[in-house]
């Protein structure tokens, strides 16, 4: 049985002794992640790298949370969509590419809908919203969608290939729909005595167990977690991304997701499962962060060194990522147009100014950002 056909169905339990360990973790290592953003380091480099940093985070977010639905996004393009929706101009991110993929600002808008505005409330009107900006077609890669509202049929979550598929999971019929939704939406609005954070577990599992609509429910399901973490973080910048690790351990995900909608509302085992994971986010988060932070401290350096155009064009490329970890004379002249001979004395620039980092000798040279 899955455990919507239950009849103590949705009255989930937990182990509070085993889960508190873990969610004191959590809250430690969120506490020190946003001790890093309040340090000096962001009045020296100013506002500008906060939302820089969010910014990273978002776009990891919106990439990964649809590459868990096997749908693989530009993260360039998702960047620039995000920044153009917030208003920024960060002369440290290539923000200026052209979005052509309909897909990413539908993706972006739901994400940054459910980190942004957190405090307003979770509505059948507002989840409608989201579906439509998911597929404002009303066509996915399965077919059509019956967009904006729960859908009218049954639904089934199956494995490929096509010729070997196994059911992992099955929805509650549709005529249950209206009322588990108002329950959830009751619930996750009203219900204040569980910590902020297993709340955002629950409500996940809650939200795909449901499966409300015909298709986008993990990504949806995905940005109500994360509108519950925004409301248990109470700031309207993200600056770590629970997608991103959850693509990480897909394989476990789906594994976890299946034995606890498979088996009784004791439902411990899920919540250790996404609050490490929660844990691990975070943990990458600062990571990210402090290589945020050496990019602007590069990019300061920068400022204050005569740079012709071509420098400063590949560097804020190869700080953004375009060549991976190492620059080259070859990958200088793709990107920068010019002669070998141009690339050679302007790499060489770089390194004397202790930019660039040189390792190699003749055809083997390449560089690192110091």
């Amino acid at each position: 049985m899955y455990i919507h056909e239950l009849n103590e169905w949705p009255k989930f339990t937990w182990e509070t002794g085993r889960l508190e360990p873990l969610l004191e973790e959590v809250r430690r290592e969120r506490s020190e992640l946003f001790d890093e953003l309040s340090k000096s380091c962001f009045e020296e480099l100013g506002q500008n790298l906060r939302e820089e940093a969010a910014v990273q985070m978002l776009t990891e977010e919106v990439v990964k949370t649809s590459a868990i639905e096997g749908e693989r996004l530009d993260p360039d393009q998702v960047r620039s969509s995000i920044a153009r929706k917030l208003g920024l101009e960060l002369g440290g991110l290539r923000i200026d590419v052209e979005v052509k993929d309909r897909n990413i600002d539908g993706i972006v808008n739901v994400v940054l809908d459910a980190s942004h505005q957190w405090k307003e409330a979770l509505t059948a009107d507002r989840l409608y919203k989201w579906h439509g900006w998911l597929f404002p077609t009303g066509y996915s890669d399965y077919g059509k969608v019956l967009v904006g509202q729960w859908r009218d049929g049954p639904i089934e979550v199956v494995s490929s290939p096509f010729n070997k598929q196994r059911v992992h999971f099955a929805g509650p019929e549709a005529l249950r729909l209206k009322e588990e939704m108002e329950k959830f939406l009751h619930w996750f609005e009203e219900d204040s005595k569980i910590d902020p954070i297993a709340k955002a577990g629950i409500a996940h599992l809650y939200f795909v167990t449901i499966h409300p609509f015909d298709d986008g429910n993990g990504r949806i399901g995905r940005a109500v977690a994360d509108l519950a973490l925004a409301r248990a973080d109470g700031a309207d910048q993200r600056f770590y991304s629970m997608s991103a690790q959850i693509k990480h351990d897909r394989k476990d995900y789906y594994i976890m997701l299946e034995q606890a909608q498979r088996g009784t509302l004791d439902i411990t085992n899920w919540l250790e499962w996404f609050s490490k994971c929660l844990v691990r986010s975070i943990q990458w988060a600062k990571q990210a962060l402090h290589a945020v932070i050496k990019k602007a401290q590069v990019r300061r350096k920068m400022e204050k060194l005569d740079l012709n155009d071509r420098q400063q064009k590949v560097m804020l490329k190869f700080l953004d990522g375009g060549f991976g970890d190492v620059l080259t004379a070859s990958k200088y002249k793709s990107s920068a147009k010019c002669s070998a001979d141009s690339a050679n004395r302007d790499l060489s620039k770089l390194a004397e100014s202790g930019i660039l980092e040189r390792s190699g000798q003749g055809k083997s040279t390449s560089y690192v950002i110091n």
